[in-house]
């Protein structure tokens, strides 16, 4: 089921890589070397066994064209495609591309580095503080039926530098495969606040991989949404590599119909005295699927860790579905760690309160399916994201803004 994404690369590395770098050309061979010798995984698979992928391994996708749409981008911010990147700052690049998001992490990922082309580069210098929010869309362009793109974002961040980041996928109707690739990398003291948004169409496939590094004292609030397509599965690997490193991993998923969605994430503390919070939130109607796989390991070595996992999921029809999986993996003997996770329908305690109160049954089911949407929602810092997300989930679950009084 390899060999047509084989000739589809062997079609892109023949026409339009060939002035790419050395380094580059041979990062892409490495890669599909590794998705040809593994290929798409199997539910034998332990890491798979709720996501098929067979689908997406079936299907005669044609290589597409992605397009990054930066806006405006704020002072002190640079947004440049990565071959306008590896241009300017070959060794920054050659120094942080494919290092954390290795070829051999899972074979999506191989997939597309070996495609790596539709890319960007966010760069903030050491010691810049961005004020304005740095909007990046990532949308297919019109083409053949059936496309695949493999888009590809590295973001950069100095020494003491800050930023906020929305990364966002916009799909369209008909059958396609997204399959993404961020790498995030904050050096000491660095903030940084990223939102990320799957918004693909409802025959879209959507597959992606996140990696972050964090540095001494750095900081990170990463949230992530998934609101659209068929099928999709987002990796999510932090490592807290530099003492005193913060991470903040918010998600939230709201689907309905037959939609699937599958977090695997993993938040590795390597270095001591760090601390990360972990707050996933799913909402499931209909017959959708969601499935949280979320692992948390201390490294020898790493003490003072304080890391706290949560997962939540709301099953508001009979049909639908929710697998999780929170794992805890400590090789240090002073940490302070702990995870949990629910699956269950909206509690009839607070319906009837609400009701009690006036509220219709649909009104009162909304309002609190809503406020467990809104737990991580509150959490978003980034000016107007917050607000424009509250509007969408709202809408999605026919409830109305509360007038100002």
């Amino acid at each position: 089921m390899t060999q047509h994404f084989v000739e589809q690369y062997r079609a892109f590395a023949s026409n339009g890589a060939s002035g790419d770098p050395e380094w580059l050309r041979a990062l892409r061979e490495r890669a599909i070397t590794r998705f040809t010798e593994v290929g798409f995984p199997s539910t034998r698979l332990e890491e798979w066994r709720f996501t098929n992928v067979q689908p997406i391994a079936e299907t005669s996708f044609v290589l597409g064209n992605a397009m990054w749409d930066a806006g405006r981008v704020p002072a002190g911010a640079s947004v440049t495609t990565l071959a306008e990147a590896i241009a300017r700052w070959p060794d920054l690049v050659r120094a942080h591309l494919a290092r954390y998001a290795q070829v051999d992490a899972n074979p999506f990922t191989a997939l597309a580095t070996a495609f790596l082309g539709d890319g960007v580069l966010v760069h903030v210098p050491a010691g810049t503080v961005v004020e304005g929010p740095i909007q990046l869309t990532c949308r297919r362009l019109p083409g053949a039926a059936q496309p695949m793109v493999h888009p590809r974002l590295l973001i950069v961040l100095g020494r003491g530098a800050q930023a906020r980041v929305v990364e966002s996928y916009a799909g369209s109707a008909g059958v396609s495969l997204t399959n993404a690739v961020t790498e995030v990398v904050l050096d000491d003291g660095a903030h940084l606040d990223l939102c990320r948004e799957q918004q693909e169409g409802p025959q879209g496939y959507h597959t992606a991989t996140t990696q972050t590094h964090q540095g001494r004292e750095s900081r990170l609030v990463f949230t992530a949404m998934a609101l659209g397509s068929t099928l999709s599965r987002h990796d999510i690997h932090a490592t807290l590599a530099g003492s005193g490193a913060y991470l903040i991993l918010n998600g939230l998923s709201v689907l309905g119909q037959r939609q699937h969605v599958d977090h695997h994430t993993t938040i590795e503390h390597a270095q001591p005295h760090c601390e990360s919070h972990e707050y996933f939130n799913g909402i499931f109607d209909g017959e959708a699927h969601g499935v949280f796989n979320g692992r948390i390991i201390v490294r020898h070595g790493a003490q003072k860790t304080d890391s706290k996992q949560t997962n939540n999921n709301l099953l508001l029809s009979e049909t639908a579905r929710a697998d999780s999986q929170p794992q805890l993996e400590i090789y240090a003997d002073d940490v302070k760690c702990t995870h949990g996770s629910t699956v269950g329908p909206l509690d009839p305690t607070a319906l009837f309160y609400l009701r009690s109160r006036g509220l219709g049954a649909a009104e009162a089911r909304g309002l609190l399916t809503y406020g467990f949407g809104a737990e991580i929602l509150d959490r978003i810092a980034i000016p107007g994201v917050r607000e424009r997300l509250d509007r969408m989930i709202r809408d999605r679950l026919g409830v109305p803004e509360l007038e100002a009084p």
